[in-house]
């Protein structure tokens, strides 16, 4: 994993002072690459230094070059697109510098207990040390994107998850222990063991359910915002998807009526260039899937998502813009999946990503793997002295003892009764209370 050599930054001033003399490019440590990426990085400097986040005009692409409408795109071709090895000082570093040192340790732990959830079910079910079913889709490599945006929202905001929603129900402050539980599916699970990893979620958090139809947030999202807007609450409704979901027609037809109703929305395009195992560029025809909307008039912003800063600076804008009344935005973070769309082909037991795919190479999994969102984050704040590395070693033991606790609550858990199959429905059978429901007794 990439260790850069960084120099500490001491206080606010020696921050402003680096900031002045930083410019726009970030320097790359360029030699931890493999050569095919060092030869990209010489070759696109201008977009790398487009990656580094910061506002982009609705009429303006991130670069010349896109991820998208590339017919000819081929395993390896990703890494034309690697940000910078260290997360550059500007604008977005300088607004998350501001912020009080309780929230950038929270920030950090909530990316912790994502990877390191993520990373113990992933060795249990490659491992086969227990009876785990059913699909898991991991959000390794995208932590940056749930944590940046959740930064910015407050605890009564909505949020449309997708079938890859437990990156989002933990950076939305979710329970580990009802989401080990519900993988066990155990009676103690957020959805009482009927759910599982793909529909598990919390509504009490203003979670409106990770959902199996794709390209179905945007919907949702837009419907919440709608009910904000008609009570008046100055809530704000965000939307994750994928860039294959983004394709489906769903997208469009949401962000139009947005438009017209000026409704507080933001779509979040997580773009990591494979949807299930297609290259997104061959069906994508325009560079950007964020280009899609541009002639609609709404902002649109294309950003490096494993840059947690530039992800949480435009969506502090966007989240601004819908409270304030101004409608809808849109924001495309680039990112990288480290493993299989779904289940682990290619993963081993204690070892991160997965090798052997046929829709990438192994190269571009090891180069995107060295642009960690969470290393570069914790790179960022020891750089300008934001945290101590006391801090983060804290918070790295105990988010593994979360993590490592949660199991063993979920393995002590009973299983669902099969006589309460029909529960919780709303068709048949009794309901109860739930986090589903607040009426009691009827049946059909």
């Amino acid at each position: 994993m990439l260790q850069p050599n960084l120099k500490p930054i001491n206080g606010r001033r020696g921050f402003m002072k680096a900031l002045g003399t930083a410019g726009a490019t970030a320097a790359f440590v360029a030699t931890a690459l493999p050569k095919t990426a060092q030869a990209a990085e010489a070759s696109r400097p201008d977009l790398l230094a487009g990656l580094t986040g910061g506002k982009w005009d609705k009429t303006v692409t991130l670069s010349t070059e896109g991820p998208g409408g590339n017919p000819n795109w081929k395993p390896g071709d990703s890494m034309k697109f690697l940000p910078p090895a260290k997360i550059p000082l500007g604008l977005a570093t300088q607004q998350l510098s501001q912020l009080p040192k309780d929230k950038l340790l929270k920030m950090y732990a909530q990316m912790q207990r994502i990877r390191r959830w993520e990373t113990k079910f992933k060795d249990l079910f490659v491992g086969g040390e227990d009876d785990l079913y059913g699909a898991f889709h991991t959000y390794i490599g995208e932590e940056a994107i749930a944590v940046g945006v959740m930064g910015s929202l407050n605890d009564d905001d909505y949020i449309a998850s997708t079938h890859r929603g437990h990156g989002h129900l933990i950076a939305k402050g979710g329970d580990l222990n009802k989401m080990s539980a519900e993988i066990f599916f155990k009676e103690t699970g957020y959805n009482k063991g009927y759910g599982g990893s793909m529909h598990i979620t919390d509504m009490s958090k203003g979670i409106l359910g990770m959902n199996g139809i794709v390209g179905a947030g945007p919907y949702l999202a837009s419907g919440a915002a709608l009910a904000s807007q008609v009570r008046g609450t100055k809530q704000v409704a965000v939307c994750f998807q994928g860039d294959g979901a983004s394709n489906s027609p769903y997208f469009f037809s949401a962000a139009r009526s947005a438009v017209n109703y000026k409704l507080p929305v933001i779509y979040v395009i997580e773009n990591n260039f494979q949807m299930i195992g297609v290259a997104m560029s061959t069906v994508t025809p325009t560079k950007y899937v964020s280009d899609y909307v541009k002639g609609l008039g709404l902002p649109t912003w294309v950003v490096d998502g494993n840059d947690i800063a530039a992800v949480h600076s435009v969506t502090a804008e966007a989240v601004a813009r819908a409270r304030a009344g101004e409608g809808p935005s849109v924001i495309e973070a680039i990112t990288f999946r480290w493993f299989d769309h779904s289940g682990f082909a290619g993963a081993k037991v204690g070892i991160d990503g997965a090798a052997g795919l046929p829709y990438r190479s192994n190269e571009e999994v090891q180069a995107w793997m060295s642009r960690d969102p969470i290393l570069r984050f914790k790179n960022l704040m020891l750089e300008l002295s934001l945290v101590s590395g006391g801090d983060l070693l804290a918070i790295d033991a105990s988010t593994q003892k979360e993590v490592d606790d949660s199991i063993a609550f979920a393995r002590s858990g009973k299983s669902p009764d099969p006589a309460t199959t029909a529960f919780h429905v709303y068709a048949t059978g009794k309901v109860v209370a739930s986090q589903f429901f607040n009426r009691q007794g009827f049946s059909a």
